[in-house]
C-alpha cells in the first residue's frame, strides 16, 4: 500500500478552528499515514509574523494533539531563515520520502485562486498532488479559476482514493468545507478584546492568554 502524507502549510499566527477543519476534512478523505504541519518561517507573501515561532509551534501542538492520525510538526521552512517556497519544501520533502510516496498538499480554495503567482507553480504538480478545500466565497468551478491555474487542473481532477495512491500529479476538490475563518480576523478580536472562542480551540486561546499574545497590532 502507498504510503499517504498530507501536508498542511501555513503561518499559522493563530492556527484556527479552519485549520483544523481542513485537516479533518482530508484526513476523512484521504486516510493519510501522517499529517505533517508546515509551519511557515518567513513567508514572502505575508507582512512579518506577530507571535514567535516557539509560540505558534506550541499553539499547533495543542490544536492538532488529538486528531485520530499520526501529526509531526515539521520546522524545515523555519530552520530555513529566509523567505520560504513551497516548491522548496516539497523538493525536500519528495527527497526525504522517495519517489513512491504519497505528497498531498492541503490548501483552500483562496489558495488555488492565487496559485500562477506561487514561484515555480507549475513544479508543484511534479512534486505532490493537491488538496483543495471550498471556502466560502471561492467558487472551485472551472470558469472562476484563473485560465492558466484551470487548464493546469484539466485532466489531472482525481478521487480521494486515486490521490492517496498517486506519488503526484492528481488534485481532488471537496467541496463540504464551510469554514470562513482569517487569522487577520483573530488577531483583530484578541486585540479589542473580543470573545475569540468560537475561532480556536480552547486550549489554543488559554495558550493564547497566558502568553499575553496578539494585544497589539
Amino acid at each position: 500500500m502507498t504510503f499517504c502524507v498530507a501536508l498542511l502549510g501555513g503561518s499559522f499566527d493563530p492556527v484556527h478552528h479552519g485549520h483544523v477543519a481542513l485537516a479533518e476534512l482530508f484526513g476523512a478523505l484521504l486516510r493519510p499515514d501522517q499529517l505533517r504541519i508546515l509551519p511557515a518561517g518567513r513567508p514572502w507573501q505575508k507582512s512579518g509574523l506577530q507571535a514567535s515561532d516557539a509560540d505558534r509551534v506550541a499553539m499547533l501542538e495543542l490544536a492538532f494533539r488529538d486528531l485520530p492520525f499520526a501529526v509531526t510538526i515539521d520546522l524545515q521552512e523555519i530552520e530555513r531563515e529566509r523567505p520560504t517556497y513551497t516548491v522548496e519544501t516539497l523538493r525536500a520533502l519528495r527527497a526525504e520520502l522517495g519517489p513512491a510516496a504519497s505528497i498531498v498538499f492541503l490548501m483552500g480554495a483562496d489558495q488555488l485562486m492565487k496559485l500562477d503567482t506561487w514561484r515555480e507553480w507549475r513544479t508543484l504538480f511534479a512534486l505532490a498532488n493537491l488538496g483543495v478545500a471550498a471556502r466560502p466565497g471561492y467558487d472551485l468551478a472551472r470558469e472562476a479559476l484563473p485560465e492558466a491555474v484551470a487548464q493546469e487542473l484539466s485532466g489531472r481532477l482525481a478521487t480521494p482514493d486515486e490521490v492517496r495512491t498517486a506519488p503526484y500529479g492528481k488534485v481532488c476538490l471537496a467541496h463540504t468545507l464551510a469554514v470562513d475563518i482569517s487569522a487577520t480576523r483573530i488577531r483583530e478580536a484578541l486585540r479589542l478584546g473580543a470573545d475569540a472562542s468560537a475561532l480556536v480551540k480552547a486550549q489554543v486561546l488559554d495558550y493564547i492568554q497566558q502568553h499575553n499574545l496578539y494585544k497589539t497590532t
